[in-house]
């Protein structure tokens, strides 16, 4: 599934892996969020509520450009920078930026809009 994140009036898309976590993540869209900087290579959310889980990936290595669920938070997490760790049970691969990624490399607060774009 294809998405659109609307960002300070810029804009990225990004697709969502097929699984049980990004699935539910794309229930809860279109949502507006404030994305923030932690860890100085990652913008992160709170989301409205938890997502279901789906364990089954583990060891990839975290990239830029990824979308990802932190679930101990139970927040989103957008890595703008390659992270040192792979993804693990607490952390969860739900998708990849494919265009506009340097409009959440800018630092935050930023102001975000996500909505699924139409096949």
């Amino acid at each position: 599934m294809k998405i659109r994140l609307h960002v300070d009036g810029q804009v990225a898309t990004a697709t969502l892996h097929d699984n049980a976590t990004a699935r539910d993540f794309a229930a809860l869209l279109p949502m507006s969020l404030t994305l923030t900087d932690f860890a100085r290579i990652e913008r992160i959310a709170d989301l409205p509520r938890k997502l279901s889980l789906d364990r089954t990936e583990t060891t990839v290595p975290v990239k830029e450009g990824d979308l990802a669920y932190y679930v101990p938070w139970g927040n989103l997490a957008i890595f703008v920078e390659d992270g040192t760790g792979n993804y693990t049970g607490d952390l969860m691969r739900l998708g990849a930026v494919d265009t506009g990624l340097p409009a959440l490399q800018r630092p935050g607060p930023l102001q975000i809009r996500i909505e699924r774009i139409a096949n």
